[in-house]
Order: C-alpha cells, then structure tokens, then sequence
C-alpha cells in the first residue's frame, strides 16, 4: 500500500503519461511543486514496488501495475471532485478532494460513486436536494 504523497506522485506521473509525452523528473516536480531530490526519491519508491520502471537520466515509465493503480486514482480524485459540486460544497474543489481521497474507505468512495451515477441517472432528484439545501443553507462558521 502506498503513502498518500506516494499516491499523489502516482497520480500525477498518469496524469502527464496520457499526454503522449515523455514524462521527466523534471516535469513531476514541476507539477507537483517540489524539489528535484523529493522527486528522485519517490521514484525510487515507485520502483521498488514495481509501479514504474526508472533509471537515473531517463524518462520514467509506467508499468501496467503502475497504470492500472495510477487510472483509478485519477478517478477517484474526478469522482470526489464531481461528488463534491453535486452537493453544493462551497470550499475549494481541488483542494478538498485532494484532502478527502487518501483518507476515504474503499466502501465509502463506493458509496460516494453510486450517489454520483445516481444524479446522473435521476436529475430531478438532484434539482430537489438542490431547492431542500437553498432552504436550509446554514450560515458560514466565522472564528
């Protein structure tokens, strides 16, 4: 099982895979916002547990492991993201899927997908959980 940050540089070596390009160091740190070093070393990591196949000064490489596991972290970051605006949440979108996604059961995020394909497949419903929060909106917490 890997670390949350390993997660996210899991994530984001997918991420700049499904462009087509050569995926670098250079541009997961650059994405990720850390140092080179950080980068090296979670590599490293990644490696080890034979998610991506990496050699100092060469392009890293995605191994079907690392594919499948670096698929389903996407979207389960999309899931949350689109979860997260089907109930009206008001809070930075990226930021808090971000927050929620390493720490959510896998029967949670289940449940979390059933309610997304649920709203897709029933609208109204939606436009009604939509009006009942417009009603009870409770105000902002101030400090």
């Amino acid at each position: 099982m890997l670390t949350p940050s390993l997660e996210d540089y899991l994530e984001e070596i997918y991420r700049l895979n499904q462009s087509g390009e050569a995926v670098r160091v250079t541009d997961i740190a650059a994405c990720l916002k850390v140092s080179l070093p950080s980068v090296t070393r979670a590599l490293q990591k990644l490696n080890e547990n034979e998610y991506i196949l990496y050699r100092r000064y060469k392009d890293v490489v995605l191994t079907d492991k690392g594919k499948q596991l670096g698929h389903f972290l996407v979207e389960r970051n999309r899931i949350i993201r689109e979860f997260l605006h089907l109930i009206g949440s008001k809070c930075d979108v990226a930021a808090e899927a971000e927050a929620m996604e390493h720490y959510l059961s896998l029967p949670t995020l289940s449940s979390i997908i059933n309610f997304v394909k649920f709203t897709q497949q029933y609208p109204t419903w939606l436009n009604e959980f939509r009006r009942f929060c417009r009603q009870a909106e409770i105000p902002d917490q101030q400090d």
